[in-house]
């Protein structure tokens, strides 16, 4: 795919660093290769990986004929004898084990991970995470979130982190609730933190997030995170920042406000006759606030987050990083499409 041309790491070299053993190991455990003649577990991952590497357009045809070039063999020591099918492949892509590449993955990025010094590490300790939303009809989406007005459409939600240099979590959702970014978001953090309870991570999220009550929660937990709220957003201020020397030039924005403040949440209450409404509560963690305006369009962005150390450029210069992500879920989307074509 066009993503990946200017790489400078071939497949070769990069299927170098996976040792064969760990997915010869993990077809075992998984059990992914059961009742399978031709298409194991290890052949697919080369096959997809190289596939995403080597092609210009993935899909299933392509890697029909990626197995059968006589090179792809060569390079992963596969009899020139055997052949699949597009069909074999669809086939094989909707039952195989997902748990096997899961674990794959995981065990990869840890090894690729350890690779660093704990210096070099630091720059990669900003956790950019989003949410796409993928439809496709009834007949291709066994499980999804049914739309009641797009044709009875199936939808579902992946979110993923990435650290700026590889993906580092993701989780695909196909009930309703997760619509809500306040739910999947949070989700995916958490999960990430359990595998690395230690880290000095700084989680950046969009608009989508705007439960108060999460990012209250964040702060108790510990979670260092840059966000966004809507504008004009209740609040109590507490402090102002800004003295007279403070750097109001952004680059493209202009600093208009850094405070800490006391956000305020919808409260859910019921009444004595059992209808519910929503009430206004002062929520007592301090946030900071940051509210920048574009110089261009004059439209002003409000920042929020628990980090009080770094300076308001360093944190809407990381909020701007957030869109590094964009790659990665613009890579997964056509992985999804292409893989059913």
């Amino acid at each position: 795919m066009s993503l990946f041309k200017n790489h400078k790491i071939g497949a070769k070299e990069l299927l170098g660093l996976i040792p064969e053993s760990l997915l010869a190991t993990l077809s075992s455990t998984t059990n992914v290769d059961f009742y399978t003649k031709v298409l194991y577990g290890r052949k697919m991952f080369y096959l997809l990986l190289y596939g995403l590497l080597e092609n210009e357009r993935m899909s299933q045809r392509t890697l029909e004929d990626t197995f059968n070039d006589s090179l792809f063999k060569l390079l992963f020591n596969i009899d020139n004898e055997e052949s699949i099918t597009r069909s074999s492949i669809s086939e094989r892509l909707s039952k195989i084990n997902i748990d096997f590449f899961s674990q794959a993955y995981q065990r990869i990025y840890q090894r690729f991970s350890n690779l660093y010094q704990p210096k070099e590490q630091e720059k990669y300790g900003l956790i950019r995470v989003d949410s796409s939303m993928v439809s496709e009809t009834s007949k291709k989406l066994v499980e999804g979130m049914v739309s009641t007005t797009n044709n009875g459409r199936k939808s579902i939600k992946y979110t993923i982190g990435f650290d700026g240099l590889l993906p580092c979590g993701s989780k695909i959702y196909t009930e309703a609730k997760y619509h809500s970014e306040d739910l999947a978001l949070p989700e995916l953090i958490r999960s990430h933190l359990k595998e690395d309870p230690d880290h000095q991570n700084i989680y950046v999220f969009d608009r989508g997030l705007q439960s108060v009550k999460t990012i209250q929660e964040f702060s108790n937990e510990s979670i260092t995170f840059i966000g966004r709220v809507k504008e004009n957003r209740k609040y109590v201020l507490v402090d102002s920042f800004i003295k007279e020397n403070t750097l109001l030039d952004l680059g493209k924005l202009t600093l208009i406000q850094d405070s800490k403040v006391n956000l305020y949440r919808g409260q859910s209450v019921q009444s004595k006759k059992g209808s519910h409404y929503y009430q206004s509560e002062l929520i007592k963690e301090p946030l900071r606030l940051i509210v920048a305006q574009n110089k261009a369009t004059l439209q002003e962005h409000w920042f929020v987050s628990n980090n009080f150390d770094a300076s308001p450029q360093e944190i809407t210069n990381l909020y701007k990083q957030r869109w590094d992500i964009e790659t990665v879920r613009r890579c997964g989307l056509l992985s999804f499409y292409q893989t059913r074509t």
